[in-house]
């Protein structure tokens, strides 16, 4: 292992970074550390000092970037200042310097992949009611299952007392979106649809957990519908996302809108199982991806349709998830943070 061209080049990133902390968590670093794990016991020592030592040396950096940083003078802005009416309009940046954001263009190409399936397009809301959020999806008032959301309320109420929510998840939209298309059953159509938009979560902040991140939830409601029209549509969907063949499983979980609830799992689509330091699988060549299941029958009583002559099949999915495998991006917070840095890779 080449210490010094590692310490070399995290060295650079610090001193060029405007959040040079942020070097310590880099993936050459945790690459150092996962490499212990394969080391004989008698080297592990010895090579976990070195990575110390290369972490003590790269603080020095950071500190002196940080003390480079707290020198920069920003002009005051006199913000009492008075408006010029008179002043010429300031010059807009071209367009062509600035990109789609990339969790915008990827819902793009979701949203594309399922209407090409026949799924049409709905949004959620920034704002919503219990209803929507937990009875209308099988959750009654103290149902022990409605604190495992972290669930953010407003002062705010409704009608009935109740405190407003930030959505959790887009199932708020479930409710709402079998009602509006239920008069395609009535016409022998299937309700197809899809819901990718923003949540919100009461989560505590690391590389993979975040406040705020999207979500894209399905439903399917016919005739007939089974569970394996469920795993064949969303392995259809994983496969032209990721370009690639892939193998998917499902295990027995626990969901209250749905009977019977699976956690989903594809094959790894980068190492296949065939690399035990794969960051996205860790080696074991399978990635539990998102919650599904067949909806449950007091789900669609809710929405005014009649289970005993349908079915259908819902799941739930983190976007920023999906994009970070494809495009290897090792911290979710990278998305909210507006670090043009990150941004202008895109």
């Amino acid at each position: 292992m080449d210490f010094e061209k590692v310490l070399q080049v995290l060295s650079a990133r610090a001193a060029q970074s405007n959040h040079p902390q942020e070097v310590l968590r880099a993936p050459e670093i945790k690459a150092l550390y996962d490499h212990i794990k394969t080391l004989p016991s008698d080297e592990r020592g010895a090579f976990g000092k070195r990575v110390n030592e290369l972490k003590k040396s790269l603080e020095v950096v950071i500190e002196v970037r940080r003390q480079e940083l707290d020198k920069v003078d920003l002009p005051p802005i006199d913000v009492t200042a008075p408006m010029d009416i008179n002043a010429p309009q300031p010059d807009l940046l071209p367009s062509e310097q600035g990109t789609i954001h990339p969790l915008s263009a990827e819902i793009e190409r979701i949203s594309d992949i399922f209407n090409r399936m026949g799924f049409v397009t709905e949004e959620s809301r920034e704002i919503d009611d219990q209803f929507h959020m937990f009875e209308s999806l099988n959750f009654p008032k103290g149902h022990p299952a409605r604190d495992d959301y972290g669930t953010f309320m407003t002062e705010e109420t409704d009608v009935n007392g109740n405190r407003l929510i930030a959505p959790a998840h887009t199932s708020t939209m479930q409710n709402r979106v079998l009602k509006k298309y239920h008069g395609n059953l009535e016409k022998g159509e299937a309700i197809a649809a899809i819901v990718p938009d923003r949540v919100f979560r009461n989560e505590d902040l690391d590389a993979r957990h975040e406040h705020t991140f999207y979500q894209v939830e399905g439903v399917y409601v016919a005739k007939g519908v089974n569970v394996g029209n469920l795993i064949a549509t969303l392995q259809e969907f994983l496969q032209e996302y990721y370009g690639k063949k892939l193998d998917v499983r499902v295990n027995p979980f626990y969901f209250p809108f749905t009977e019977p609830s699976f956690e989903f799992a594809l094959s790894c689509p980068f190492c296949e199982g065939k690399n035990p330091d794969c960051k996205v699988c860790s080696g074991e060549g399978w990635i539990e991806l998102l919650g599904c299941g067949m909806i449950h029958p007091n789900v669609l009583k809710a929405a005014d349709i009649d289970p005993n002559k349908y079915t259908g099949f819902a799941f739930g999915c983190g976007i920023d998830r999906l994009v970070m495998m494809k495009y290897g991006i090792e911290d979710v917070r990278h998305f909210e943070s507006g670090k043009l840095d990150f941004l202008e890779q895109f």
